[in-house]
């Protein structure tokens, strides 16, 4: 069963799928399962080996499914001794259970295939996300023409929610040629989950395109969701300065970081 269980994670990782991966960490006393029992569970409800059946199990499975939700890690643990104490079991023993999150790298679609839409496509690979490419002039939506991302979408912007899943942990990075683009195409992603959404371009140009906005009845609370204009202030000036610039605020916004400088910074000890 193990041997399963490995084959399913490289079979995940190949198709960029999620799981949460339980472990038997801890067993002391009488429990069903020894240390290092293994059950992947799948998002769809499925799964593969088990940590020891009855209501235990049941319980793991549910937090496993809040893992895969939610990304974080958890360390359970069980006493097996009392039901009427809400214990999961009359084993007599205790049991600990590490669930670990399986889950693919973020996905990245830089909206507009220019200079700097190349330069960001390049660093955010670098950087480990998954990238896509959307972009309504099909010549520069390509490998040749920009390599390194992982999948291409020759379409206009309001026809990518259909093309991909646009889940609450994608990033979507508009490096489009105008405001014209953005006022014809955001609307549908501003109604997806995408945890950011950033438009490239000066405070005029977005204002531009919130008042293009507004007009079709767009809100200001979907409007809000905009980072714009995008990036940290480093005075870049090339499409690869400013790839830093975006994919620095991204990393930021993700981490729920400050783009302080580290100098200065007052550490408190722990001691």
């Amino acid at each position: 069963m193990t041997n399963s269980i490995y084959q399913a994670l490289s079979e995940l990782e190949k198709n960029s799928g999620s799981a949460a991966l339980c472990t038997v960490t801890k067993s002391e006393g009488s429990t069903p399962r020894h240390v290092g029992s293994k059950m992947l569970v799948y998002p769809d409800g499925k799964f593969i080996g088990t940590v020891g059946g009855g209501d235990l199990e049941h319980r793991v499975l549910d937090e496993a499914w809040m893992a895969i939700s939610d990304g974080q890690a958890r360390l359970l643990h069980y006493n097996m001794a009392d039901p009427s104490r809400g214990d999961p079991g009359v084993c007599g023993g205790q049991v600990e259970v590490f669930v670990e999150p399986i889950l693919p790298p973020p996905l990245l679609v830089v909206i507009g295939a220019g200079h700097v839409g190349k330069a960001v496509v390049h660093l955010a690979k670098w950087l480990g996300f998954r990238v896509a490419v959307c972009d309504d002039r099909a010549e520069f939506c390509t490998p040749e023409v920009t390599p390194d991302a992982d999948a291409y979408y020759p379409v206009t912007m309001d026809k990518l929610p259909d093309q991909i899943k646009i889940d609450k942990r994608a990033i979507l990075i508009l490096t489009t040629r105008g405001s014209s683009v953005d006022a014809a195409g955001i609307a549908p992603l501003l109604d997806s989950a995408a945890s950011y959404i950033g438009v490239i371009g000066s405070r005029r140009r977005w204002a531009t395109t919130v008042k293009a906005l507004k007009e079709k009845g767009i809100s200001e609370e979907k409007i809000a969701r905009v980072h714009s204009p995008i990036g940290l202030e480093l005075q870049a000036e090339t499409p690869e300065e400013i790839a830093i610039s975006i994919l620095a605020e991204v990393m930021m916004v993700k981490a729920r970081a400050t783009g302080m400088p580290m100098k200065g910074r007052v550490v408190v000890s722990e001691q």
